[in-house]
């Protein structure tokens, strides 16, 4: 048997194939349809301080080898999952990530602050692709400098590992993951969606009410495979690798991208056991090629590396 195992700084996965936010709900969805303890670990959807209701369907779009999607970030606050879901998530044996997300640096904070004081939970998923109302709309994550600036703010309140999540629409990934790092993430996870349009027949508008959605699926998984390589040549922390993963083969390549674990998204929509195949894939994977331990596929050691681990 191949050991599937990895260290994600202080973190150890049981194997590196998570489910990603989003597309995973609060993970208590599955429950019924898998043996949650199973996967390496899960992403929750992404919390913000208050409920927020998403965009008005139609939400998503197939596309060719994936899809769009608008959803609008709908979730039901932290509050509220601090009180409803949390408590039975406790009691899981696999990791569980908060993604977080604001529309302010203060926003960040506050969601961290009172997850902090919950506890239960394996790390924070910090989602920087959403736009700063109080700095004219700017993405988080288009912006090295504001990356910084909730990086470190989050840093300040938080004693878990924090995990940046990078956006793809950019030109050059690696100034962003070295901002990310520089501020004291534990870790970047990358690729985020990508910005796409998909136009009506006849009618020449846009198939989503919002015009644009986050391209996802088999279509990105070339482009995430260049960006983690160029993030994980870029940073010392661990990188995390998202885009277009449906099977074994998928997660080993991102894994020799550089990548240290991967999340499972768009599969999780059409597969709900998708992240327990996709790991005894990877395991199949690794012993056909003779691989004793998973980690060998990395470009990191196998072993806890302190230059590649954040200090905080």
């Amino acid at each position: 048997m191949t050991d599937l195992s990895v260290r994600l700084g202080s973190i150890t996965l049981k194997n590196p194939v998570l489910a990603a936010s989003g597309t995973f709900g609060y993970g208590l969805e599955f429950a019924t349809l898998l043996d949650l303890n199973e996967l390496g670990g899960f992403v929750t959807k992404g919390l913000s301080r208050e409920p927020m209701a998403g965009n008005p369907p139609p939400r998503l779009v197939e596309t060719p080898a994936g899809m769009m999607n608008s959803v609008g970030l709908q979730n039901v606050g932290v509050d509220a999952f601090i009180r409803e879901k949390l408590p039975r998530l406790r009691t899981l044996q696999t990791a569980v990530i908060a993604n977080v997300f604001g529309y302010a640096t203060g926003d960040y904070v506050e969601v961290t602050r009172r997850l902090e004081e919950a506890g239960g939970l394996a790390a924070y998923e910090l989602n920087l692709s959403c736009p700063n109302t109080k700095r004219g709309g700017t993405a988080f994550g288009s912006d090295p400098a504001l990356i910084g600036e909730v990086t470190a703010a989050v840093r300040q309140v938080s004693r878990r590992p924090l995990w940046v999540k990078l956006s793809p629409n950019v030109g050059d990934i690696a100034p962003f993951a070295r901002a990310a790092e520089a501020a004291g993430a534990d870790a970047i996870s990358l690729v985020n969606t990508f910005v796409g349009m998909q136009m009506q027949d006849g009618s020449g508008l846009p198939r989503l009410p919002s015009g644009t959605g986050g391209l996802s699926g088999p279509a990105i998984h070339a482009l995430a495979v260049r960006l983690v390589h160029q993030a994980a040549r870029a940073v010392r922390i661990p990188v995390i690798g998202i885009g277009g993963v449906v099977c074994g083969a998928d997660a080993a390549e991102l894994l020799r991208a550089g990548a240290v674990a991967v999340e499972v998204g768009t599969a999780n929509f059409y597969d709900p056991r998708a992240t327990v195949r996709i790991a005894r894939e990877l395991e199949a994977y690794c012993r056909r090629a003779g691989i004793r331990r998973v980690c060998e596929l990395s470009q990191s050691s196998c072993e806890s590396d302190p230059a590649r681990t954040s200090p905080h």
